[in-house]
């Protein structure tokens, strides 16, 4: 029980998570599971809703795309062009995690779209945060939408887009200097900020054709920072793998969720019904593995993905991947497989045993299926964590 408590931070609780805590404390394991079982329940159905707006032909529908890597021309991307192409505000869900919605705004200043009446029009109270992009200078109507967004106590970030572009122009140049030519471009946007008076802006700047490069990251850790708990953990989950520090932090963010789960499996297994337990962890294990596999970006798509952007083939990805784990689907016949070991297939024996014997043999059934499930899902956590590391560098080597 201690272990348990010990991982419940008490500097980030929510009133459900300081529930838990009291339960536990109280050594009322059946009100604890039940708060688990809602806690899970609730953070599987959070929703985000992210804002994409800015002015006319700034890029606003492409970065829309690249935020939930997708590319203009797939099924469900938003309607790219050179003239504005965004009519009304139009949510556009992540292909993998649907409860996560881009939106993407028409454009400010348009004759249906003035900059007094735009966040009324777009319904500015079910958005979550705004990044308003710009392809050159932030403009005044940019300034106007910012000022309004910050009197209503949001969060907006300003991203300035086609930053590739920018450094194929100044690459024809003698003596160019990317890191001094971003530098340029990056205070030449914020004074422009400050003279319109928004003190101490941050601008992050964009190639919405390789999120790897420049300041994505660094916008994604931003945003991801200033979210609440539980809205964090969707954004981090949907961003894909494009760095060594995002890897890591969705491996701690899914780590960190890993005893919630053991003690539901755990609690389970107390319970003197024949399989029901195993067949329990089996659930539990399905359905995490499956968010670990996607969230990495192991599947199929995420690796074609990335080997479009980095001209590595998806076969030299895949030639690195080491885990069992790597299937074309996550289900339970492969989980059972995993479980099945001359090991575990003993401990699920004991626990069944024990869990027949009034209670002390339920606290040991209870302890033993909790460790059970507790070490399958490190293990398999780690395994898609390393492979995932290891598609990642030989993606980076291959274009360094």
């Amino acid at each position: 029980m201690n272990t348990i408590l010990e991982n419940i931070d008490d500097t980030e609780l929510s009133a459900v998570k300081r529930e838990i805590k009291e339960a536990l404390k109280n050594n009322s394991l059946t009100t604890a599971a039940f708060k688990i079982q809602e806690y899970l329940e609730e953070i599987n159905n959070v929703e985000l809703n992210i804002a994409v707006t800015g002015e006319t032909g700034s890029g606003k529908s492409t970065f829309v795309n690249a935020f939930r890597g997708m590319k203009y021309n797939d099924e469900g991307a938003a309607p790219t062009g050179v003239v504005e192409t965004t009519i009304e505000a139009k949510a556009y869900p992540h292909p993998k995690y649907p409860n996560m919605n881009v939106w993407d705004l028409p454009g400010i200043g348009t004759a249906n779209f003035k900059p007094e009446e735009y966040l009324q029009k777009v319904e500015f109270d079910r958005f979550d945060f705004f990044i308003i992009v710009s392809s050159e200078r932030f403009r005044a109507n940019d300034i106007t939408l910012a000022k309004e967004i910050q009197k209503m106590k949001k969060k907006f970030y300003f991203v300035r887009s086609k930053i590739d572009n920018d450094m194929k122009a100044e690459g024809r140049k003698e003596k160019f200097d990317q890191d001094k030519t971003l530098e340029t471009i990056r205070q030449y946007c914020i004074k422009g900020l400050e003279d319109q008076g928004l003190g101490s802006p941050k601008v992050f700047l964009i190639s919405s054709f390789d999120l790897g490069l420049y300041d994505f990251p660094d916008l994604e850790e931003t945003m991801e920072k200033e979210l609440p708990d539980h809205k964090r953990h969707v954004l981090l989950l949907s961003i894909p793998n494009l760095t060594r520090k995002i890897n890591q932090r969705k491996k701690e963010a899914f780590k960190a969720n890993m005893w919630r789960l053991a003690f539901v499996s755990g609690i389970v297994a107390a319970i003197p019904i024949p399989g029901l337990s195993f067949a329990v962890d089996v659930s539990i294990l399905v359905f995490e593995v499956q968010r670990y596999y996607h969230a990495f970006g192991l599947d199929d798509e995420s690796l074609q993905s990335l080997a479009n952007r980095t001209n590595v083939s998806v076969e030299e990805l895949k030639a690195v991947l080491k885990s069992p784990l790597n299937q074309k689907k996550i289900n339970k016949d492969v989980i059972v497989k995993l479980l099945q070991s001359v090991a575990l297939s003993a401990v699920t024996m004991a626990e069944y045993l024990l869990s027949n014997i009034p209670i002390v043999g339920s606290i040991a059934a209870t302890g033993i299926s909790f460790s059970t499930t507790y070490f399958m899902l490190r293990k398999c956590l780690n395994e898609l964590a390393d492979d995932a590391h290891n598609v990642l560098m030989k993606a980076l080597m291959a274009n360094e």
